[in-house]
């Protein structure tokens, strides 16, 4: 059986002070990692910490998240809601 496939897109603003440095970017893809879909940051790989580091995204940003797979509406609400509260430690 086929799984379905869909696709789902947000964008947030990155609150946290210091922009997409290693920690907040280390947490993206530990959640993003969580997900079956395909998540991509701004275009970037959603799933790897050197590319979304790559962007140098300061405070203030808007960040695209966009997912495609069977579970990618789970993944972008996850995703921005991460974005949307700081990096919160989890």
């Amino acid at each position: 059986m086929m799984e379905r496939m869909t696709t789902a897109s947000a964008t947030a603003i990155l609150v946290n002070e210091e922009g997409l440095h290693v920690r907040p970017a280390a947490e993206f893809v530990a959640l993003a990692n969580s997900f079956e879909s395909a998540i991509t940051a701004n275009g970037a790989n959603g799933k790897g910490v050197l590319s979304l580091m790559a962007l140098g995204l300061p405070v203030g940003s808007a960040v695209t998240v966009a997912a495609e797979g069977p579970d990618a509406d789970a993944a972008v609400a996850a995703l921005t809601a991460l974005i949307e509260a700081g990096f919160p430690d989890r």
